[in-house]
Formats: C-alpha cells, structure tokens, sequence
C-alpha cells in the first residue's frame, strides 16, 4: 500500500492559482481513491500504479493550458493492505491519550 503526497501548480499564473487547484482536486475526488486534502498538499492512498495515473491525470489536464507547472512527489510503501492514512493518525492519537484536531 502506498501513501503519496504531492502538490502540483503552475508557475506562469500569478498569485492566485485556487482555479487550477480545483481542477487538480475535481479529477482526484473523481478517481475514487482516498485522499486528504491538506492547505499545503494532497495525500493519496492506494496501488502505486492506481495513484500514479491519478497524478499523470492531473498534470495533462494542467498542461492544456499551462506553460510551466511545478510537481513535487511523496511517496511511502509498505508491504500489506492496511489502511494507514487513517492509522498512523491513531497510533499517535493513542500515545497521546486524546484525539488531535486534524
């Protein structure tokens, strides 16, 4: 199971880039994966092959129209299929001995 963080933005259009967030974000929410959407990067879960069609989706829909796009890539594997988007949130919420506010 994988865990992937990217972020992915274009670089030739300004300041205010929360249009092409969105589209970025419309095709994750589509592709069915779980994610979380952070104010600073996306976090995926799933196969690697999965994911990286989700990211490969993401940067040609920016490409239709943008000159230089920026992309940075996260990546942590792990042998099995438990969910740990959730789990290592928990683990440490149970070290803790309460829940965190995310």
């Amino acid at each position: 199971m994988v865990l992937l963080e990217f972020t992915m933005s274009p670089f030739d259009k300004g300041e205010s880039l929360g249009p092409y967030v969105a589209r970025v974000v419309d095709i994750i929410d589509k592709s069915g994966v779980p994610y979380k959407l952070t104010p600073m990067s996306t976090i995926m879960e799933g196969e690697y092959e999965t994911l990286m069609e989700v990211v490969q989706k993401c940067f040609k829909e920016l490409q239709k129209d943008c000159q230089r796009i920026s992309v940075s890539i996260k990546i942590d594997y792990r042998a099995g299929n438990e969910s740990r988007m959730k789990s290592k949130l928990q683990r440490i919420e149970s070290l803790l001995g309460r829940e965190l506010l995310t």
